[in-house]
């Protein structure tokens, strides 16, 4: 059997907006290639998402409601465009691994459609995270707020870049963790990185220097606690899988929006 044929930016592109966000997005690959794309273009979908989630909270801004309503706005947006399948993958992996069962159980738990206690506690205690740390984003300055929802939106889709780079097994040997688990080499999972950072830095700058080095901790923190619990999943499940991937996004963006509401 042949190798696929190496997938274009367009493949890329789609896979990424088809499987990432609500978009009306017809993906046309769904073999390693075209994930390997989307997988690398998984930043750019955060970037769209995040934008459309900052004019929300803005848009509530300039009628006139206050940082704690517009934070709700800003946070509401992302769980729209992606059908809050990260906030269920959330939800699955917290019942998963709070249950404290051998991998194969835990997986189980995790495919079943109801939430248990861990995962609705976990989801209240993020979602309260996420609002208060862009109200008091938001209350600073709406530049700043602004700024950290788009930054918490492109970091919370890079970890799903570095979470796909080779050498991460699957938990199963379906799903869209079996699809793009290992498609991203390393060198290119590092250059991603890296442009993330740059890209936050340069945003940052509206700030000053203080908003450089908080943009840049923001990718750098947020990189390291999805890398964090990314390394407990694989030891507690064998791998990862789509509920995995949504965690690392909320774990990702929560991360980030702390870090912008400090100091």
């Amino acid at each position: 059997m042949s190798a696929p044929s190496p997938a274009s930016p367009s493949d890329g592109l789609r896979f990424a907006f088809g499987t990432l966000t609500v978009f009306p997005v017809r993906v046309t690959r769904w073999d390693r290639p075209a994930a390997r794309g989307g997988m690398l273009c998984a930043p750019l979908a955060g970037l769209v998402v995040g934008a459309a989630a900052a004019a929300a909270g803005l848009l509530l801004l300039l009628l006139g409601a206050g940082a704690p309503l517009a934070a709700v706005a800003t946070v509401a947006v992302p769980a729209v465009l992606t059908r809050g399948l990260h906030l269920d993958g959330l939800a699955d992996v917290a019942d998963g691994l709070g249950s404290g069962k051998p991998a194969g159980d835990a997986l189980r738990i995790m495919k079943q459609s109801d939430i248990g206690p861990f995962g609705v506690l976990t989801l209240v205690l993020v979602l309260l995270a996420q609002v208060a740390a862009l109200a008091q984003a938001y209350g600073d300055s709406w530049t700043r707020g602004a700024l950290a929802a788009v930054v918490a939106a492109v970091v919370a889709r890079l970890v799903l870049t570095l979470a796909a780079r080779a050498g991460v097994p699957p938990a199963r040997p379906e799903g869209l963790g079996a699809a793009v688990a290992g498609v991203v080499p390393r060198a290119g999972a590092a250059a991603a990185g890296l442009a993330v950072a740059g890209a936050a830095a340069a945003g940052g700058a509206l700030l000053g220097a203080d908003g450089v080095l908080r943009a840049v901790l923001a990718v750098l923190l947020s990189a390291a606690a999805a890398e964090l619990l990314l390394r407990h999943c694989v030891r507690r499940f064998g791998g990862v899988t789509g509920d995995v991937f949504g965690a690392l996004t909320e774990t990702a963006a929560t991360t980030a929006l702390v870090v912008a509401a400090l100091g």
